[in-house]
């Protein structure tokens, strides 16, 4: 029988969790597994924390992490994965926007793929048309600059197995964006699509999206420093063949005006020479960013060694 470890964050969630925990174990119960569900409280301002007390007088597998402070919702997921015992974990969010019962088709989609994860992924966005918008952007931008494109409209909910959830864990930085961790650690992983639906308010206001669109980007990646490498060697480069092309009109074909056109040109000169060792010292940068953010340099999916 497996033993499946429900893991979910608790943040103005008391509304939903009778009825998430009672769908969760209708789910569990239909595949036949054995579980315990983890509840992890960021810091919420309700009373979520007393609902999944009482919760776990009624069935001791409920259990409950409190953390001292709201952290972020990605940070209280990491602790969740990190405390939880199942060799399959199941990650969702609690506000029943994502369905309990995904736990039944992923884990029969597990079972036949012969898979690592099976995660969600939107078969379309909500919310306005601006929502929408900065959602598909933010994928744009960061699939551009990042070496690990993630799929687009991607869900936080999963099913992992142990030794996924184990190589998640090596992960030690203090900032990072749980959706490239995901891609990150590898494996065999297979999305299911599925229709999200609107619990008709949200925790992430734009502000906040916004925010999170930046640290995803700068905590993945540091290909925007090299950028700017490039573009003051390629401000650089352009000025000095403008000024070569200049110096030409002016001895062969007709005088430009005195003083103009070296003044322009040595401030471009100068603004893309500027560029080019920001970019310098950024690229070296990115090399110390890259290092204390303590990934692991490789995982080892299996082992065949006879010891």
């Amino acid at each position: 029988m497996p033993q499946i470890s429900v893991v979910a964050t608790l943040y103005k969630s008391a509304p939903y969790l009778p009825e998430f925990y009672a769908r969760v174990v209708s789910a569990l119960a239909a595949i036949g597994a054995d579980y315990e569900v983890v509840f992890v409280d960021d810091g919420s301002p309700d009373n979520s924390g007393e609902v999944v007390k009482g919760l776990r007088e009624k069935d001791p597998r409920v259990k409950l992490f409190t953390l001292s402070r709201n952290f972020g919702h990605h940070k209280a997921i990491m602790a969740g994965l990190r405390v939880a015992k199942g060799s399959h974990v199941f990650l969702l969010d609690c506000d029943l926007e994502e369905p309990p019962e995904l736990l039944v088709e992923f884990w029969s989609k597990m079972q036949s793929e012969g898979c690592d994860v099976v995660f969600g992924v939107q078969e379309s966005r909500r919310g306005s048309g601006v929502e929408r918008c900065v959602g598909g952007l933010f994928y744009k931008v960061f699939n551009h600059v990042s070496d690990l494109p993630i799929p687009e409209n991607i869900a936080m909910c999963r099913l992992m197995n142990r030794r996924y959830v184990d190589a998640m864990g090596q992960f030690g930085e203090q900032s990072f964006f749980l959706g490239s961790l995901f891609v990150e650690a590898g494996f065999h992983q297979v999305a299911v699509p599925f229709e999200k639906t609107s619990k008709g308010s949200t925790t992430y206001n734009m502000r906040r999206r916004v925010s999170l669109m930046v640290d995803a980007i700068t905590s993945s990646t540091a290909k925007p420093l090299v950028y700017v490498f490039y573009l003051g060697l390629a401000m650089s480069s352009l000025t000095i063949f403008a000024g070569i092309a200049v110096l030409i009109r002016h001895l062969f074909i007709e005088r430009l005006q005195v003083g103009w056109p070296s003044l322009i040109l040595s401030v471009w000169f100068i603004g893309g020479l500027m560029l080019l060792s920001i970019g310098i010292v950024g690229i070296y940068l990115s090399r110390v960013y890259q290092e204390v953010k303590g990934k692991p340099v490789y995982i080892i999916k299996d082992s065949n060694s006879e010891d």
